[in-house]
Formats: structure tokens, sequence, C-alpha cells
């Protein structure tokens, strides 16, 4: 057994913690300069502590911009993608790796080249598509295709082949059907899978910034990030206090859900075959 020197095992906890340090150092220099005043920012931009934790810049930015709507809009898009990605994409990985039927080599590799085709290449017929449906400056349009990812149903597709077949098997004997199987063996066995599923499609809907950008084209469609491009962009000079702030309502779900699906997240990519 090789041990570690205490000289080697210092070295790499200090290296660590200097890899931590610069990561949230940017953060932290956020949520302190959402306190400040435009005076202060103006007076001194590189000070990294402000002078006290009024609330304004959060007040005015949910009455003056009017961010609580943007924050109902972003809710709404992403309750409804991870919501739908979760259940479609298991129903797909379901299927691909515990079905036998015919073409099913040919569906995956489809799903794979969906997965590797840039997104720019599919944008503007995928735009298209929205306005033949009349979908434009809807939730809805924003919403569609965020349904359902080709790395959902990748993921969910490897979890479910590192599942014993034997357990579905007994379950077929014993006269369970394929929605049984499903929604009673399969989905409930499968919180790992589950959790990476959530949080990538909760980060691809709360993050998309272009794809609202383009189809929402009033402000009582806009999500956070699209409202706060909107609101930097409102005025000759820019209120850096509001947009730190606005930065802070992005960031924050976004933190809380990773805090408590973390240790599932990990779980998902390590028995899903993402290297």
């Amino acid at each position: 057994m090789i041990r570690t020197s205490r000289f080697t095992l210092a070295a790499m906890y200090a290296a660590v913690i200097l890899v931590v340090a610069a990561l949230l150092l940017p953060f932290v220099w956020v949520v302190f300069g959402s306190f400040k005043t435009q005076v202060e920012f103006m007076t001194d931009p590189g000070a990294w502590f402000p002078h006290g934790f009024p609330l304004d810049n959060y007040v005015r930015l949910f009455t003056e911009e009017g961010f609580g709507q943007h924050f109902v809009n972003s809710a709404i898009v992403s309750f409804v993608a991870v919501t739908a990605n979760v259940l479609f994409s298991s129903m797909a990985g379901y299927a691909l790796a515990k079905l036998e039927f015919r073409g099913r080599n040919l569906i995956f590799s489809g799903v794979i080249f969906a997965w590797i085709v840039p997104y720019v290449a599919i944008f503007v017929p995928q735009f298209l598509i929205i306005v033949q449906l009349g979908l434009v400056n809807t939730l809805a349009g924003i919403i569609a295709p965020l349904l359902v990812s080709p790395l959902s149903v990748f993921i969910m597709r490897q979890f479910a082949y590192s599942l014993p077949s034997d357990l579905l098997e007994a379950a077929r004997v014993d006269g369970a059907g394929e929605a049984r199987l499903f929604f009673g063996i399969f989905l409930p066995l499968s919180g790992p899978a589950v959790a990476t599923i959530a949080i990538l499609s909760f980060l691809g809907s709360w993050n998309s910034f272009l794809w609202p950008l383009i189809v929402a084209q009033s402000e009582g469609t806009f999500t956070l990030p699209v409202a706060l491009a909107v609101a930097s962009q409102a005025s000759n000079t820019t209120d850096f206090g509001i947009l730190l702030a606005g930065a802070v309502v992005v960031l924050l779900p976004v933190l809380i859900l990773f805090l408590f699906l973390q240790k599932y997240f990990i779980q998902g990519v390590a028995t899903s075959g993402i290297k």
C-alpha cells in the first residue's frame, strides 16, 4: 500500500482549495456587487465589499423591472421541460434497452445522430416549424423544443442496460404488463438517472437564452435570461446593481437544485456511461 506523505497530502489539499477559490471568486464578487449602488460602481468599480447590504437592487428588480412575471415564465418553462424530459426520455430509454423490436438499433443511431448535430444546423428549421404552428411569442413555443433531448434518452438507455433484466422477466411471468413494469419497477429504480436528466434539462431550459430571445417577442413571455439582457440595454447607462441582482436570482435556483440532487447526479453520470 502506497503511503502519501504529509507534505504531499497538504500540497494536494492546498491545490484543491486554490482551484475551488478561483472558481468561486467570480460568484462571490457577483453576490457582493448585487448590493452595491450605482454610485459605488462609478466611484470604485473594483471594490469587493459594498457599503452595507441594502436590498434596494432586488426590490427594484421585481417592482420596476417586472422580474416577478419573468421568474414565473422561467419556472413554467423549466417545470414542463424537466417533467416531459424525465417522462419521455425514460420511456424511450426503457424501450431501447429492454424491449426487442425491429429497427431498435437504427432508432438509437438516430438518437446519437440527433445528439451530435450542431444546434445552429436545426435552429432555423425549428423556428419555421414554430411559426407554422402559430406558437411564436408564447410559452408553448419556447417549451416545445425542450420536451425531450437526445442526451437524456442516451443517459436513460445506458442506465437501463445496467439494470438486471431478470427482475423484469420475473414480473412478466407473474402477469405484469409493460406499463406496470415501467412505472412500478423500472422508474422507481432509476433515481440516479432521473436526477441527472432533471438537472441537465433544468439547466438547459432555465439558462436558455437564444431560443427564448427569438420566440418571445413581448415582455409578457420573456424568461429571466432574456429579461436580464433587455434590462441591460434599456438605457444609455448600464445599471450594474440591477444586472448583478438579476444574475443572482437566475443562479440561485440552479445552485439549490444541484445541492439537493448532486449525490444522485454523480451516481447517474457514473452508471450511464458518460465519461
